[in-house]
């Protein structure tokens, strides 16, 4: 079963004069710009593994004959 909704309160009011309603639609679209709609929810923004953090923590590397050749090598 659904519940009737009820109205939502005004969101913007007009105190004082009379604005046409080219004036009120530039306001509102001002508003949603500035305000980002309120609507939509971010996501998790995906970054590169290029700047990853972890790209700064090096493995250490094993002793052993020619083991300064693996120090040049990607991790």
């Amino acid at each position: 079963m659904s519940t009737p909704e009820t109205p939502a309160a005004p969101v913007i009011q007009i105190l004082h004069g009379h604005p046409t309603p080219e004036e009120i639609a530039t306001v509102v679209a001002v508003l949603t710009a500035a305000g980002g709609g309120g609507g939509a929810e971010v996501g998790a923004r995906h970054t590169s593994e290029w700047s990853s953090a972890a790209r700064l923590v090096r493995v250490p590397y094993a002793a052993g004959p020619r083991a300064w050749t693996h120090s040049a090598w990607p991790a």
